[in-house]
């Protein structure tokens, strides 16, 4: 009888407590066993939400029996999970079937970050096919090719002239790009150790308004993450004009084992380019993952690469030599310009929920950077007996770590996240160097040579507070920087050094106003490092100088398949002093602000027809000079780029894609004028069994075309006097090329 009452209690208390609101653990996969990231959970009863982590896994708070869990992520089917005794406390593994892109199943207020959804979208309906277009997935930004192909590409972002990344932060896999103290140029970014087929998701932000990004993130930053799986291995091969070749192999090396990947890529690439002098350019790429999860689902993944390259260059050419008919456009005043370089990574990532409320993610990374590149800009400006050209060549070692933690938690009844981290980075570059050279062979004079240690540790904290559909997240950044220099050409030993620390608050507001409808109002102050060799010759005066920005802006489905993203926002700088590693010397270019307007759409007509814009309106000046003489050389006043894409069409897909960019200021007074250019590509494939084969075409309607340009002051071999004009690459003319793979 007792033992029966007993029993009974029991049973009624175990039933109380399960109807109690409880916190509920599981993970999404898909069906290959592979965890899903930012899948959201939703109860449809107490509308509680959560999101899933890099490792699949989610906790979601408030639920009872009886409930039901909706899990959806976009490119994936929908489920809905009942709450009952059996999967109360644990709701295990959740997996979801990929299907089509349905642009009509995207909820705003599900996505964990609609712009990154948005770049998901895009490399599902345009695929990448080189490290260049990863750079071009970004709304707004616009890339130029300006030495043989070898070279990073010169980026153009919210009225910035970026050269090479001095005012964009670039990293793969927390890994940074941005090379501080360059030999060339402060930021400098070389995407190109890049292959495009492993990239999985880009994220992406505008402005200096992020917390966890701190050095060149004033007019954003771009962050890839490469795949953690293959789905298929594939070899393929693409050939076309002007002796161009690649070749690439996807190789999944570990099959059919549970909680383990393991992969290696590897590229070739081979182009003369339509020039007079062949460019010989040719880079090798090899890159490997492996990816482990434990019994606990942490996860652990090691990356390791290497590329190298080596290219000949025309360089940019005088418009005066052209109009005369010395030279073609595609002639070279001195095409003994070129360069070699190479990179080696090695990159491990850990992830793990340290308890149910606190998750935890770091890397630590080592590269080994070699770089040498000769040019000639200003012809026999300086020298008319052997000609101008310089070499710029340096040997660099950075060591770097990263570490983030995540809390959920509760300030009273009010959600809230803590996001904090720690960082730091050390680069260490030996023989860093610019001589005059001749013909890459005899150094003539070396103007500037030593040794250099820059130094960057930084924290950041970041609080989310929601308050039902309204967000309020206020946030905080330090970093200190030390800069160290050793002249080589001074007669005795000197170590110059300075010290910086900095601190950027930032605060963001987003409010959901319906399901899909997000209106936000994002500000920050943030900052760029100058080049040692400015901060010591500067004795730290002006070292990091600031950035204040504001964007306000909606991202809105005013039809169910129909995406519009509009931003308005504004950036000001109270110093850009510019290293010119061409020349050795510092400019100061003064106070600028910068405001405009991007525009976006993305809309899809039926399953596999997708239509995409984007446009951007930018007003770029000088505020500390007179009206007239304040324009920013090579600042965009306005650019444009979409497309039309097919996405497998009973095994067809391919596109017709554009870009544009206005007439800009090549000078302060707008004398001399870049001028723009409208640019199509178009590609087309077709898939049968286990076969691809497709061919590209770029400048499809064959313009002529100036894909970089400089106003340059120079003076050819048989001038008297120097002349100021325009210096230009010509852009790549009508060029086809096929391409066959094979999957298996």
């Amino acid at each position: 009888m007792k033992l029966t009452k007993l029993t009974t209690l029991f049973a009624v208390l175990g039933g109380i407590a399960m109807t109690q609101a409880q916190q509920i653990k599981g993970k999404i996969t898909d069906t290959k066993n592979q965890p899903l990231e930012a899948a959201y959970i939703y109860n449809l009863n107490s509308k509680s939400h959560a999101h899933s982590s890099e490792n699949g896994l989610f906790i979601i708070d408030n639920n009872t029996i009886g409930d039901s869990l909706k899990i959806g992520l976009l490119g994936y089917g929908t489920r809905i999970i009942a709450l009952n005794a059996s999967n109360f406390k644990d709701v295990t593994t959740t997996i979801l079937e990929e299907k089509a892109f349905q642009l009509d199943e995207m909820v705003l207020t599900e996505e964990l970050n609609p712009v990154s959804t948005i770049s998901r979208l895009d490399l599902n309906t345009n695929p990448l096919n080189s490290s260049q277009e990863a750079l071009r997935k970004i709304p707004g930004l616009i890339i130029g090719q300006h030495a043989g192909g070898g070279k990073a590409e010169q980026i153009f972002l919210r009225g910035f002239d970026i050269d090479h990344g001095t005012d964009i932060s670039i990293s793969v896999d927390g890994m940074p790009v941005n090379m501080v103290s360059h030999a060339h140029g402060q930021g400098y970014s070389d995407l190109h150790f890049l292959i495009p087929e492993t990239v999985n998701k880009i994220d992406f932000g505008k402005g200096p308004h992020y917390a966890n990004h701190g050095d060149f993130a004033t007019a954003g930053y771009v962050d890839f993450s490469t795949k953690d799986y293959l789905k298929e291995s594939s070899i393929s091969v693409t050939a076309g004009q002007f002796n161009s070749l690649r070749t690439l192999g996807l190789f999944n090396l570990l099959e059919n084992t549970k909680n383990q990947n393991a992969y290696i890529a590897a590229e070739y690439l081979a182009n003369d380019g339509p020039y007079v002098s062949p460019q010989n350019f040719d880079r090798v790429n090899i890159f490997g993952k492996y990816v482990a999860f434990s019994p606990n689902n942490d996860k652990i993944s090691l990356t390791a690469s290497h590329f190298t390259s080596r290219w000949d260059a025309s360089g940019q050419i005088p418009q005066r030599s052209v109009d005369d008919g010395s030279i073609t456009r595609f002639g070279a005043i001195d095409d003994t310009e070129g360069g070699e370089t190479e990179r080696t990574n090695v990159n491990v990532e850990f992830n793990k929920f340290i308890s149910n409320n606190t998750r935890f993610k770091t890397n630590a990374f080592y590269s080994h950077y070699a770089f040498e590149l000769y040019s000639n800009f200003t012809f026999f400006l300086e020298d008319p007996i052997n000609g101008d050209q310089i070499k710029q060549k340096e040997d660099r070692q950075i060591f770097g770590l990263n570490t983030t933690f995540i809390h959920d938690t509760n300030l009273g009844d009010t959600p809230l996240t803590l996001t904090s981290g720690l960082g730091f980075r050390q680069d260490r570059v030996d023989d860093i160097e610019l001589s005059h050279t001749l013909n890459r062979k005899t150094v003539l004079e070396n103007i500037q040579l030593g040794d250099l240690n820059e130094t960057n540790v930084n924290a950041f904290v970041n609080a989310e507070f929601e308050f039902g559909k309204f967000r309020i997240a206020p946030a905080l950044r330090l970093d200190y920087f030390k800069f160290l220099y050793n002249d080589q050409l001074q007669s005795q030993y000197q170590s110059l050094s300075e010290t910086k620390t900095i601190v950027s608050p930032k605060l963001n507001f987003y409010w959901d106003v319906k399901d899909n409808y997000q209106v936000f109002l994002k500000s920050g102050i943030g900052f760029h490092s100058n080049d040692t060799r400015v901060v010591v010759s500067n004795q730290g005066k002006d070292v990091l100088p600031k950035a204040y920005g504001v964007d306000l802006g909606d991202i809105w489905k005013p039809l169910p398949n129909l995406v519009v993203n509009t931003t308005l926002w504004y950036l000001f700088l109270e110093q850009e002093f510019v290293y010119v590693g061409d020349a050795g010397i510092v400019e100061p270019s003064g106070k600028t602000e910068r405001y405009g307007l991007d525009f976006g759409f993305r809309y899809q007509f039926n399953d596999w027809l997708f239509l995409d814009t984007d446009l951007t309106l930018t007003h770029a000046r000088s505020t500390e000079d007179p009206k007239g003489q304040n324009y920013i050389p090579l600042a965009p006043n306005f650019t444009m780029a979409g497309g039309l894409s097919v996405n497998d069409w009973n095994g067809f897909s391919g596109g017709l894609r554009y870009r544009f960019i206005d007439d800009r200021p090549a000078n302060e007074d707008n004398s001399i004028v870049a001028e723009g250019y409208f640019i199509a590509d178009f590609n087309a494939n077709y898939s049968f069994d286990n076969i691809t084969i497709g061919f590209a075409i770029e400048n499809l309607f064959d313009v002529d075309w100036n894909e970089t340009q400089f106003a340059t002051e120079s003076r050819l071999q048989n001038e008297a006097q120097s002349v100021e004009e325009i210096h230009f690459t010509p852009g790549t003319p009508f060029f086809i090329k096929g391409t066959i793979a094979y999957r298996f």
